[in-house]
Formats: C-alpha cells, sequence, structure tokens
C-alpha cells in the first residue's frame, strides 16, 4: 500500500520590539548650573520562536495491484476542485483502477506537455486537448481513436446520445477519435440595473452589431457605465463571428473536406467584423485589458461595473451568477450578436475534449477507455453543467436537467443551451480544422490589435494577417505529408 508521509514545518518568526523610553516632560535650554539629564532611547530586540505545523494534502492510498491511469487537464480553481471529486468517486467505486489526475497548466501547455511526453516514451493516458488543436492531434500519431478502443472493449460509448453541436464538432471522417467533454460557446452578459439606469430595456439585450452601437450609445452618454462592452482580444470571438454569418474561416469546407491550405481573411465577413470591432473601440463602447487573450481582464471589467455588457463563454455562468448576487446586480443573458446585413446562423462549439494516448498495454487502455465513458455518462454530464456551466453534451443529460426544471428555474443557463441548440448545421458553424491553428489565433489576434492602436487599416492588416497564417498552415502541411 502507497502512502504519502505527513510533513512538517518549522517556521521561525523573529519579531523586533522597540521599546521606547522618552522624557513626558517638555524639553527646555537647561538654565545656567542646572544639570541637564539625558534621555536615552532602549531599544531590545526579542527573538521569539513559534512552531507551525504544516501538513501537506495526504495522498489517497492507491490499491494494491490496481491499474493506474494518467489523466492531464488544463483546468484550475474551482473546475480542477470538481474533476478531482469525481475522479475520487471513479476510485472509490472502481477499486481495481485507480486514475491519478493533474493539471498542466493552459490548454496550449497541455497538449505541448502531452507531445513532450509521448516523444520521451513515457504519455499520460488521457489528455485535455482543446478544440483548435484536434489537428495537431490527429496528425501526431500518439493517440489512438477512442471510439475504436471502446468498441473493441464492450464499452457503450452511445455517440448517438451526443447533442448535435458537440457531435458535428468532433465527428472527424464520422469517427470520433477523443471523447467529448467541456463545451461551450460565446454568450452574452449584462447588467439589467444598469441597463435600467441608462433607459434601456432591461429584458431586450442588443441582437446585432448595429443594436449593440445604438444601446451603446446610451449607456456611455447616459453615465450609467464608463464603457458599454468587454470580451477579451481573443481570436475566438473572430471565429464565431465569422460562423454566425456563415462564413468559413478556412478553404476546403473549413478544412473537413480536405486538410486547410489557406484562411479566408479577406473575405467580406472578416472586414465586417473587424471593422465593427473597430468602431465600437473608437467611440469608447468596447474595453479591454490591452492584453491578448486576458479573460480575468474582460471579466474584471464587467463585474466592476465599468461596462454593462460582456460577451464570454457559457462556461463563466457559475462565475457571472456567483458576481452578480456578490456585487449586488440582476444578471442577464442573451445570444451573440450578429450584423444586420447577414442572417443569424449560430455558434461553434468550443471547449475541449478527452484523447486517448496509444501504445499502453491493453488493460490500461480498456481502463481508461471506461473512465472516460464514465466520466462523461448521463449523471456526470448534468453534475459538470450545474457545477461549471458548461453544456450538458448528452441528450439524456437534457431531459434530466428538463424533467428537474433546471432551466426554467436558472434562465441564464438556458440562454446558451438555447443557442446551442438554434444552430444551424453548415460547415461554418461545425468550426474550422487546422493544422497550424493556435498559431493562426495569435496572428489574428495580433492583426486585430493593430487595427485598434491605428497601426493598420483594416484591409491592409487582414491582408498581412492572411499572408501570415497562410504560411504557418503551408509550414505545418509541408511538416506532416
Amino acid at each position: 500500500m502507497k502512502s504519502r508521509r505527513k510533513y512538517f514545518a518549522m517556521v521561525v518568526l523573529i519579531a523586533i520590539l522597540a521599546l521606547a523610553v522618552a522624557a513626558c516632560a517638555q524639553q527646555q535650554a537647561p538654565a545656567e548650573g542646572e544639570v541637564t539629564e539625558k534621555v536615552v532611547e532602549v531599544t531590545k530586540v526579542v527573538e521569539v520562536t513559534k512552531i507551525v505545523e504544516v501538513q501537506k494534502e495526504p495522498e489517497v492510498t492507491i490499491p494494491e495491484g490496481a491499474v493506474v491511469i494518467d489523466f492531464w487537464h488544463a483546468f484550475g480553481g474551482g473546475r480542477k476542485l470538481l474533476i478531482q471529486r469525481m475522479v475520487d468517486d471513479y476510485n472509490f467505486t472502481h477499486p481495481n483502477v485507480f486514475v491519478r489526475v493533474e493539471n498542466k497548466g493552459s490548454y496550449r501547455d497541455t497538449l505541448n506537455a502531452a507531445i513532450l511526453a509521448a516523444q520521451q516514451g513515457n504519455p499520460p493516458h488521457i489528455v485535455q486537448i482543446f478544440e483548435v488543436g484536434s489537428q495537431i492531434a490527429l496528425d501526431s500519431g500518439i493517440f489512438a481513436p477512442y471510439e475504436d478502443v471502446a468498441n473493441a472493449n464492450g464499452i457503450d460509448f452511445q455517440p448517438e446520445d451526443l447533442i448535435e453541436g458537440v457531435a458535428n464538432y468532433y465527428n472527424f471522417g464520422g469517427k470520433f477519435y477523443s471523447m467529448p467533454w467541456n463545451s461551450s460557446n460565446p454568450i452574452l452578459y449584462y447588467n439589467k440595473d444598469l441597463f435600467r439606469a441608462a433607459g434601456v430595456d432591461p429584458e431586450s439585450p442588443p441582437e446585432t452589431f448595429e443594436e449593440m452601437l445604438a444601446v451603446c450609445e446610451k449607456i456611455v452618454s447616459s453615465g450609467a457605465a464608463k464603457n458599454c462592452v468587454s470580451w477579451p482580444l481573443h481570436s475566438w470571438f473572430f471565429e464565431q463571428w465569422m460562423a454566425n454569418m456563415g462564413a468559413e474561416l478556412a478553404n476546403n469546407g473549413n478544412g473537413r473536406d480536405a486538410r486547410a491550405t489557406e484562411v479566408l481573411l479577406t473575405s467580406d465577413a472578416a472586414k465586417t467584423i473587424v471593422s465593427w470591432w473597430k468602431e465600437m473601440y473608437d467611440k469608447g463602447y468596447y474595453a479591454y485589458s490591452g492584453k491578448l487573450e486576458d479573460w480575468d481582464g474582460a471579466d474584471a471589467i464587467f463585474v466592476s461595473g465599468q461596462a454593462a455588457m460582456e460577451i464570454t463563454s457559457t462556461s463563466d455562468v457559475v462565475n457571472r451568477q456567483r458576481d452578480a448576487a456578490q456585487n449586488g446586480f440582476e444578471l442577464g443573458t442573451g445570444y451573440l450578436p450578429y450584423p444586420e446585413s447577414s442572417e443569424r446562423q449560430g455558434v461553434i462549439v468550443g471547449g475541449a475534449s478527452m484523447w486517448l494516448s496509444a501504445g499502453h498495454p491493453e488493460e490500461e487502455m480498456r481502463a481508461a477507455a471506461d473512465f472516460m465513458n464514465w466520466f462523461t455518462n448521463t449523471e456526470n454530464a448534468v453534475r459538470w453543467h450545474k457545477g461549471t456551466g458548461y453544456f450538458p453534451i448528452r441528450k439524456t443529460a437534457v431531459q434530466v436537467l428538463e424533467w428537474e426544471n433546471w432551466f426554467d428555474q436558472n434562465p441564464a443557463y438556458r440562454a446558451a443551451f438555447d443557442q446551442l441548440l438554434a444552430t444551424k448545421p453548415t460547415k461554418a458553424t461545425q468550426g474550422a480544422v487546422i493544422g497550424a491553428f493556435p498559431e493562426v489565433r495569435t496572428i489574428i489576434e495580433q492583426a486585430i490589435e493593430k487595427v485598434l492602436a491605428g497601426e493598420a487599416s483594416v484591409d491592409d492588416a487582414l491582408a498581412e494577417a492572411k499572408k501570415q497564417a497562410d504560411q504557418a498552415i503551408q509550414d505545418y502541411n509541408a511538416s506532416v505529408e
């Protein structure tokens, strides 16, 4: 039996106590022949020793002979704690298997760490990989198709139970190479109290780019808030607006029909998005922290009341509801806005899925696939959704939530889910598959940053971004073909 011993640390605190002795009488110049008394300040240093017991979190005992599975993910905070609780439940109910779970940093960090570990011959069994890392995972050759392993071991995967938007994204060539897990999309959060203060209907959030401009003019001019809306300067939002307009981000059917070889950054849709973004910024309606991909910065702007609205992930609904309660304002939610010149098409599933590393012994592959299926089953899909705001990825989980009247009691969750259900299944909303996607994202973000700063026009910035992104894609494709 393996267990972690308790550790103790002695902490020595040095407290310097100054004991000053001063004269109480007012000091005056001494008279002739008068004896002068000197006032002496005395400082005494006292060394105080305190014993503090510091106990590290004890390691759970691994049952003798259990199959050990390593699971890497990118979550911190409350989500990390929830994952650990769920893993603990699995370990308790499956004594012949022990899952060790570890946070590896950001999405990019987790993917890079997994690839490096595989190159060194010691990959984890299960890796959480963000959606835009899917092509890299497919090309890496280090992962086994989850659907194949599940079927070979009699594991009841039930892909038909996955909700359509999730199934569409993670189905590559008719097969699920990974197990969908945390799925989200962007929605509009807004402060109903600030809407009322600005004379805006708190039950009618803006639905279009044009309505957003009109509402923002009222909010800012009224002084209800310094700014109108915030969202992170992140390519994810650009990608979502492209999909919402029915525009594909990459050629070859968004990389679904054949490997993507270029991005469509100079399209009318791309220019419409960045031009509106620039107008919002120039008028003082849009605010961000000044840093790329700064989710916390955008959150702080909204929660502090500096902006009346925020566009961010559905996975933040739990945090935003808590923030609203703590800061004393009423929270509202709405769909992602779109330009009036187009028809709302819907959104792309964001988030991540669980990938199964190949090359492990058969019993470990079977145990890992079983855990992945259990971790995302109906009961746990409900549990994960309620605890985080990520979508319930299974239809049966949605049924359970409906039976409980969950969405009626928690309308902020419903807006996000209804938006996904209303999404039209097209290549645009299915999401792009690009090998160099992480690099392409950074290129897009830097282009938008230049436009906002007035360092480049919309046309010039997008043309240069396309040139750089296309080169990155060509370099990536050459490395794997």
